[in-house]
């Protein structure tokens, strides 16, 4: 199992952008330099906790910084901008990153931005959809392209003012052929995206939003997408995000993580209930479609959305979480203000030096363990 990073960033309102930015800076040239897989940074555009604008501006500054971490969109909210925008952007910073990157997308469900830009009443997921549609034709086809997909609003030609021997009419193709992986973050319990991201060979990233009994859920549908595609569906392509601390104290785990008033835990799942309430999303801290909106409070989440203690203890629930879940291919660690640096940087060393290799060996043990007792 693969080591991950994720963060919004979330940020406590009060906070400075200066210094916030950089703490989201350092956190991924930590993870980087503990071999961590993958950074997914997200992005925002009208919320005063979430302090990044724009993933490509805020990871190009970490390409000099890091040496191997990918670096990815988390996501690129593919109704804000114009496809032909999205994909230069992301070829170009595929080219400065020299290959380590990821594009991740979604359709942006911040309803704030999307009243900011002027399409509160738009079907965003299907201009996300036409979206991503446009930019795998530029990508996959030759200038002046002509792209004028069945039914999709986003209309693309240069064919007027093309003129090659300059150069004229011409987009950047992606540094990686034929193109990055496509990463879509998945919230909704039983998403019927994921059964088109299995189809198109896109990989979900389930978000840490969900209680752990709606997971399998994506499974299913990516399996059944990747089976209309004719293709066996895979387990590294899975991405789960949980939220993850780990201490050398289980009791300063249990306080830094839920019980102190100061704890980012907190301020996290408190901002996270409410804006998912109020964008009636609130289905995936439910124990069932039909439960009572009262049943989501706050220690609900902390104490079941909030992985915690130890080095052994996080392993163990790492483990239970993949008896639930199934296999999957990555656990991405979701990234906290840092109310205490020096607790949150031992958390992810820890994470990455004592967590992952136990996890890693018990998988492994189960692994030879099937194989003896099925023989051939």
């Amino acid at each position: 199992m693969r080591l991950g990073y994720f963060t919004m960033p979330l940020h406590p309102p009060h906070r400075d952008p200066l210094e916030t930015l950089q703490e989201d800076r350092e956190a991924i040239i930590l993870a980087d330099k503990l071999g961590f897989h993958d950074a997914f940074v997200g992005e925002h555009l009208t919320d005063r906790c979430e302090n990044v604008t724009n993933s490509y501006i805020f990871l190009a500054t970490l390409i000099g910084e890091t040496e191997t971490i990918r670096l990815a969109s988390g996501t690129s909210n593919l109704s804000q901008s114009h496809p032909v925008v999205i994909a230069a952007q992301a070829a170009m910073f595929d080219h400065l990153a020299r290959g380590r990157f990821i594009f991740g997308i979604s359709p942006g469900a911040l309803s704030s931005d999307a009243e900011a830009l002027g399409i509160l009443s738009e079907d965003r997921n299907r201009m996300f959809a036409e979206a991503i549609d446009v930019i795998l034709a530029i990508w996959e086809r030759q200038p002046p392209y002509d792209i004028d997909l069945p039914g999709n609003r986003y209309k693309v030609t240069t064919a007027r003012t093309y003129v090659p021997g300059i150069g004229r009419g011409i987009m950047y193709k992606p540094y990686q052929k034929p193109r990055p992986e496509i990463v879509g973050t998945v919230v909704a319990p039983h998403s019927k995206g994921v059964i088109a991201m299995g189809q198109r060979d896109f990989h979900p990233l389930s978000a840490n939003f969900l209680l752990p009994h709606w997971l399998p859920s994506h499974w299913v549908n990516y399996a059944e997408g990747k089976r209309r595609a004719g293709k066996a569906p895979d387990p590294a392509d899975w991405r789960i995000a949980r939220t993850i601390f780990v201490a050398d104290d289980q009791r300063v785990a249990e306080r830094y993580a839920r019980e102190d008033a100061a704890s980012p835990y907190r301020f996290y799942w408190t901002q996270l209930r409410e804006k998912m309430i109020r964008a009636k999303r609130h289905i995936v801290f439910k124990k069932h479609e039909n439960e009572d909106d009262g049943a989501i409070t706050l220690e609900r989440l902390l104490g079941e959305l909030v992985l915690c203690g130890t080095a052994d203890n996080v392993v163990d629930q790492l483990l239970a979480l993949r008896e639930e879940a199934g296999e999957f291919g990555e656990i991405v660690y979701a990234g906290m203000d840092w109310v205490d640096p020096a607790l949150a940087r031992r958390s992810m060393e820890l994470m990455a030096a004592e967590v992952m290799p136990r996890v890693n060996r018990a998988i492994a043990q189960s692994i030879r363990s099937r194989q003896i007792a099925t023989p051939g």
